[in-house]
């Protein structure tokens, strides 16, 4: 998931900014951008692991769940365009402590992307350099990260937009070579597409493993949240439901176009965690410019993913910080207009991530991805128990509530059922737990400091 970096402003005066109001098409394109990212081109190939070619309905039930909480976030965007987005809505919905709540699973999950960036990365790279150790490139990638958030968002924001263009490019270069496959460039023939004709080849893990791959489906879709951050920003406030709609409909057709080629090309058991399923499923044709570029493609695409996630960390703990949900010198601004301890905590996460990537290579990739997309999930129950406290919903608003919150919960509990998402689970769920322990004795010390002044 990707932020735009002009939504990682770290205290400076937006007004500027705001006057550059943007279409509904172009939010929707924004958001296309934004969200494609390695979860996808490297995280779909776990979901395929698990499920073969039924991952293809684990996208459509994600897609629908993610359309359900999307439509609830822009009708309250739509009604009241906030800067804090699902954060605030949170906060008017069930006070400070949902508002803290939702603001630190929000920053421990982009702090888990972030990592689950990082890693991917380093797994891509090792396709030419299959000797180096993991965390080698770990630490080269988080020190670039690094680099470009202490420069400033200036250039960068241009380059997102360029970022952007590759990640959709990508795709469709693999989808117009899949055709030509089947056309009978590349040493392919039509004969070698495989439509599963049977209930056992279309889930050959059966419904276990099915319900395993939904929690990846529902990463794909990851970043939904930004087009409630980018909706003040629109020229039209009653666009803002048709811009996330044909966002998301543009993702899936895109998505499900791809993986129905890729799981068509090439047998289940040829897929792994350790390339992209793409690249896997075009690996055995004579495309020898393929790989590299489609490789190459990906990486420039996640760094900027990446790097926009640290963006987007630092920039909330500074938020955070300015609503007293964190401590004031998080929000202290350094020689470069760079919060320095925001950064820091920053930085110490990435130091957790490559100490993780070297202590644990074939592991630490799917750990931090399922934690990474339960992250999200917390916080998109939230936005669907925030909704009828703010808009008044009818019951069909009802069902579609219900109904993208079973599938929410449905995801999460799927990773119970495979091993290796498992630990990605507990992963979240500490991360949860610690939140509510620092919120709990932050309510003991606010109501010590209340019985202490009435005392007085």
């Amino acid at each position: 998931m990707e932020i735009p970096a002009r939504a990682a402003d770290f205290g400076g005066t937006k007004d500027k900014e705001n006057k550059d109001k943007l279409s509904w098409w172009q939010l929707s394109l924004i958001g296309v951008g934004c969200i494609i990212g390695t979860g996808y081109f490297l995280g779909s190939g776990l979901g395929i692991k698990m499920t073969g070619p039924s991952i293809l309905i684990s996208f459509l039930l994600a897609w629908l769940g993610t359309y359900i909480v999307s439509d609830a976030l822009m009708k309250m965007a739509e009604r009241d365009p906030q800067q804090g987005a699902f954060r605030s809505y949170a906060k008017k919905a069930y006070g400070d402590w949902a508002g803290f709540s939702s603001g630190w699973v929000y920053w421990f999950s982009e702090m888990l992307i972030t990592g689950s960036q990082l890693t991917a990365l380093s797994i891509l790279s090792r396709f030419w350099f299959p000797d180096v150790p993991l965390w080698i490139f770990a630490v080269g990638y988080a020190i670039l990260g690094v680099i470009v958030v202490i420069i400033g968002t200036k250039g960068f924001e241009r380059a997102q937009n360029i970022f952007a263009v590759i990640k959709i490019a990508a795709i469709l270069m693999f989808i117009i070579l899949a055709v030509a496959v089947l056309f009978g460039l590349f040493g392919g023939s039509s004969k070698d597409f495989t439509i599963p004709n049977t209930m056992d080849k279309f889930f050959p893990k059966g419904m276990m493993g099915l319900w395993s791959s939904l929690i990846y489906g529902f990463y794909a879709f990851g970043g939904i949240e930004i087009m409630g951050i980018m909706a003040p920003r629109l020229r039209n406030r009653e666009d803002t439901q048709k811009s996330g709609a044909i966002m998301l409909m543009m993702l899936v057709i895109v998505y499900l176009i791809s993986l129905t080629f890729a799981t068509g090309l090439v047998s289940v058991d040829q897929f792994s965690s350790d390339e992209s399923p793409f690249k896997s499923a075009l690996e055995r044709y004579k495309i020898g410019f393929f790989p590299h570029v489609f490789n190459g493609g990906i990486i420039i695409a996640g760094f900027s993913t990446m790097t926009a996630s640290l963006f987007a960390v630092t920039s909330m703990l500074v938020t955070l910080s300015k609503d007293g949900d964190a401590p004031r010198f998080f929000s202290r601004q350094g020689k470069w207009k760079v919060p320095p301890f925001a950064l820091g905590l920053t930085i110490c996460g990435l130091v957790t991530s490559i100490i993780l990537s070297f202590a644990m290579p074939d592991s630490v990739y799917e750990y931090i991805t399922t934690a990474a997309g339960l992250m999200l999930l917390y916080n998109w129950l939230f936005i669907l128990i925030s909704f009828p406290r703010l808009i008044e919903a009818t019951g069909f608003d009802h069902v579609k509530r219900f109904t993208g919150m079973a599938l929410i919960l449905v995801a999460i509990s799927g990773t119970l059922t495979h091993g290796s998402s498992r630990p990605g689970f507990f992963i979240s769920i500490l991360f949860v737990v610690l939140v509510l322990v620092v919120l709990f004795f932050m309510h003991l010390k606010k109501k010590r400091k209340h019985k202490n002044e009435s005392t007085n």
